[in-house]
């Protein structure tokens, strides 16, 4: 019997509807080629919930979220609601979806294609093909005591890193586990040289290390050479462990390296519905246009494939991303004329042939 995957469709603001509906189209139409058959919901979040509902992650939104096998996730928010504060900040339902979901390992895989080599404003990007693992419910986004203390003189603010041991090892767990799959090697991200925090953060990965992963390889850089790093030498790393705060920056940073921010996908698993959404944002200034690159959300989708074990269509989609931009068919961010449909349409047709023939390279 064929398996049928419920999967909550959030399309988001910006570009997010017209990359997510690409994602979407690959994906019914892999399901209707497979073995197995999809239950689409779709709901508002972000801006456009704001607008319709006076917050970012309505309440039926998170029902229907949790009772999903996965959420695909467009991009939230937008210049429009940027006034918008407290728990109506896009910001603050994204927060809340991910804590309530239990996603703590958000994993961002940045792989530079042969065929975007040249496009690389790095010069040492060639062959980079590393994984970050970034703490997602915890650390200096989430640690209490934290808010504004208006004072008329001298208002102050405060924000909390903070992280327990148990929260430290269940993601460096995950760390350890994706590089014995890959290379065999994590480089764990901190500041242990002035933060106290990050000095926990090294000693228990280390201590983890030790007592069951040393056959691995494990090194450490402080967050600031870590950056320096990444842009000199981004070919040196596997598996990037850090907490949420660096993470996130790294990340953005890592991205750079492919050349546009609309070629990567990740991953916020950990709970019984795993979040996938692309790392770029809603881009308002081309929403609506037809030239959004829809490869960051369509790799979402092969990672959320992955989730749920669809191996094969998973690895369908990825070869056939990287065959589109082989044939020559990019985005205008690129460095190319091809439309949003154009791009996605050479990747449906190469991921449907590599999944009919069931054996890939």
């Amino acid at each position: 019997m064929a398996r049928t995957h419920r999967v909550v469709v959030l399309p988001g603001d910006g570009i997010g509807p017209e990359v997510t509906a690409e994602a979407v189209r690959l994906l019914e139409a892999l399901g209707r080629a497979g073995s197995f058959g999809v239950e689409l919901q779709s709901h508002a979040a972000g801006g456009h919930a704001l607008d319709l509902c006076g917050e970012p992650m309505p309440e039926s939104t998170r029902r229907a979220c949790v009772s999903a096998d996965a959420v695909l996730l467009g991009a939230l928010g937008g210049p429009r609601w940027d006034h918008e504060t407290g728990d109506r900040r896009c910001e603050a339902g994204l927060l809340a979806l991910r804590r309530l979901l239990g996603v703590f390992a958000n994993l961002r895989p940045v792989l530079v294609p042969r065929a975007l080599t040249a496009v690389s404003p790095v010069q040492a990007a060639a062959g980079t093909d590393l994984v970050i693992v970034r703490e997602l419910t915890g650390g200096i986004y989430f640690g209490e005591p934290r808010g504004l203390e208006p004072e008329a003189n001298a208002p102050t603010a405060c924000n909390t890193m903070r992280y327990s041991e148990r929260e430290i090892r269940r993601i460096a767990r995950v760390a350890f586990r994706l590089a014995g799959q890959r290379s065999g090697r994590v480089t764990s991200v901190d500041k242990a040289n002035v933060l106290e925090v990050s000095q926990l953060w090294r000693k228990v990965v280390s201590s983890l290390h030790r007592e069951e992963f040393s056959h691995l390889a494990l090194d450490h850089l402080y967050v600031d050479n870590a950056a320096m790093q990444i842009v000199l030498d981004p070919a040196r790393f596997d598996v990037v462990l850090t907490a949420n705060l660096f993470g996130d920056i790294l990340s953005d940073l890592a991205a750079t390296l492919p050349g546009s921010l609309g070629m990567l996908p990740s991953a916020s698993v950990g709970g019984t519905t795993g979040l996938f959404e692309p790392v770029h944002g809603s881009a308002p200034d081309i929403a609506g246009l037809g030239v959004a690159n829809p490869a960051g959300a369509i790799l979402s989708m092969a990672m959320m494939l992955d989730h749920l074990g669809e191996d094969l269509a998973a690895a369908a989609v990825r070869t056939g991303v990287q065959r589109a931009l082989d044939s020559g068919v990019r985005t205008r961010d690129l460095g190319g004329s091809a439309t949003t449909r154009q791009l996605a349409d050479s990747i449906l047709e190469h991921s449907l042939t590599l999944a009919a023939d069931g054996v890939l390279p």
